[in-house]
């Protein structure tokens, strides 16, 4: 069993803060999925995945249901770790060419700088601001004026700012959907992620709501590496710059969305993408 005893100093050597560049500066690989099969107990549900997903954009995983997304998602934050008998039975994951999954890593580090938002809202029943600050507290970060400075940082990068500033201290269960799902991406801003994964984020709300994620996530990919799941073809079109179809496990192709909707190298993509199957 990986030990998650807190290695401090390891980790900062390993894992170093994410670097600031030009907007249009291309950049190296963020994520390396390298031979990937994880399965739960004797049932393997991810059989040789390998692909690189781009810093500082959009990727999308799209498929049907059961074809492995959420667990690859979930396996780059290491929450998979949680579930009994589950695990990578070949195959390694690499965050800026660190292999996240080495003995001597620190998981709460790694989920801290790859946060993640669920597909249903799940603030804590506490207020807005208690909401946003909850990481950095946990992090020993109690100074007043930083954590408000966070706070309103944080708001204001999920476009919750405006909305919420004259209420910070009511309970962030009187959000509606659309704004507790921007509150949960508030949150995971707030302790400066590398990486923000989503599992099918906008399944529960309406288009309007889904209108203000969909623009949030386009503004957040010039600052963050963004992985998506979805099971909406039409969004993962709209939001996402590459794209991998999986099918049964496997991924079935990598490549940007632009390619993968309107000219697939695989008959199984043009399938699922024009309706035949799904």
């Amino acid at each position: 069993m990986v030990s998650l005893i807190r290695m401090p100093e390891l980790v900062e050597e390993k894992l170093p803060r994410r670097i600031e560049h030009p907007a249009n500066e291309i950049e190296a690989a963020t994520i390396e999925v390298r031979e990937l099969d994880f399965a739960y107990g004797n049932h393997q549900v991810l059989h040789d995945v390998g692909l690189d997903v781009p810093a500082r954009a959009v990727t999308a995983f799209i498929g049907p249901s059961g074809c492995g997304k959420t667990t690859l998602l979930r396996c780059i934050n290491r929450m998979n770790d949680l579930i009994e008998n589950a695990r990578i039975t070949r195959g390694s994951i690499h965050l800026n060419g660190v292999d996240i999954n080495a003995p001597d890593l620190d998981v709460v580090d790694l989920r801290r700088r790859v946060g993640m938002v669920f597909q249903k809202s799940n603030p804590f029943p506490k207020s807005i601001y208690e909401n946003v600050s909850y990481g950095l507290r946990i992090a020993g970060i109690n100074k007043r004026s930083q954590v408000d400075e966070a706070v309103e940082k944080s708001l204001r990068a999920a476009a919750l700012w405006d909305e919420v500033k004259e209420r910070l201290d009511a309970n962030a269960f009187g959000l509606s959907g659309g704004q507790q799902q921007r509150l949960c991406i508030a949150r995971a801003l707030a302790v400066e992620p590398d990486v923000i994964l989503m599992d099918e984020p906008c399944s529960a709300l309406d288009p309007i709501a889904t209108a203000k994620i969909e623009e949030l996530i386009q503004e957040l990919k010039t600052r963050y590496t963004i992985v998506i799941v979805t099971h909406n073809m039409q969004q993962a079109g709209r939001v996402s710059d590459h794209t991998g179809f999986f099918y049964l496990g496997k991924l079935v192709e990598f490549g940007p969305t632009t390619k993968i909707f309107t000219n697939p190298s695989q008959k199984r993509t043009e399938d699922y993408i024009t309706g035949r199957f799904g």
